[in-house]
């Protein structure tokens, strides 16, 4: 077990920490964008813990949120991970994750918070997430305009499981990746990509199918100095499209 993390400390507003009447002034201040990220309880092979998708998008979005000034919300840390079955998972079906962040929705619009960013840290909540947007808009009648990020999409590396991507960065902002228990899982390097997408569809399935110890990638290579090149590239870029979200917007707005 890896003694102490390598995390960057990051002043943010975050909403968990924050008493009642600051928040209110705050809020009265001046138009407020929240980030709400959501991550998953579930198995990342034999030497991550099970939270390291909560714990990587709950990093990620307090760095973009100092960032960008936006109100961090406390994590959803529960997700759609029933893929993983039998291995460890506590999961949501995708309506219940849709219902909730629905409400949560609606309790910012009755505050007056009129811009949402989902921030997601797990691949299986990904086709719920999606829907959630215009499920919001609805219920809200477009009071609050909601964007959902993915946050691997932004960047370069191939997103794996428990691999080189996560185990780097879990490195950097955790002290409970245990490098003795590292091991190969799935390698899809050499692979076609008709090969990779038909084990992409089986593992979106059921993911023990494609992969015995859980692991997708090569986590024996995982190392803090990629894993702070990473969390940088991946902050940068979202940074620059979440400003961009809201810029593009404000103008629709005023034209």
């Amino acid at each position: 077990m890896e003694k102490g993390s390598h995390q960057i400390q990051v002043n943010v507003m975050q909403v968990k920490d924050q008493l009642d009447p600051d928040l209110r002034k705050i809020i009265k201040k001046r138009k407020q964008v929240a980030m709400i990220p959501v991550g998953s309880i579930e198995q990342h092979g034999p030497h991550l813990p099970v939270s390291t998708d909560s714990d990587i998008v709950s990093e990620i979005a307090k760095q973009v949120s100092q960032k960008c000034n936006f109100l961090l919300l406390p994590t959803i840390s529960y997700g759609v991970s029933f893929e993983h079955a039998p291995l460890f998972n506590l999961s949501l079906k995708s309506s219940t994750l849709q219902k909730l962040l629905v409400d949560i929705a609606s309790s910012l619009v009755s505050l007056k918070i009129n811009t949402l960013f989902i921030l997601n840290g797990h691949h299986g909540n990904q086709m719920a997430l999606q829907n959630t947007k215009r499920m919001i808009e609805l219920a809200t009648k477009k009071k609050i305009k909601v964007f959902v990020f993915s946050y691997w999409l932004f960047m370069k590396t191939e997103f794996d499981h428990a691999g080189f991507v996560e185990t780097s960065i879990m490195r950097v902002i955790s002290n409970k990746v245990n490098m003795k228990k590292a091991k190969k899982g799935l390698i899809t390097n050499q692979l076609s990509k008709k090969e990779l997408l038909r084990l992409s569809k089986r593992a979106s399935k059921s993911f023990p199918s494609v992969t015995r110890n859980g692991v997708w990638g090569d986590p024996t290579r995982a190392n803090v100095k990629d894993g702070k090149k990473l969390i940088s590239e991946i902050v940068r870029n979202l940074v620059k499209s979440s400003q961009t979200s809201i810029t593009h917007t404000n103008r629709k707005l005023h034209q």
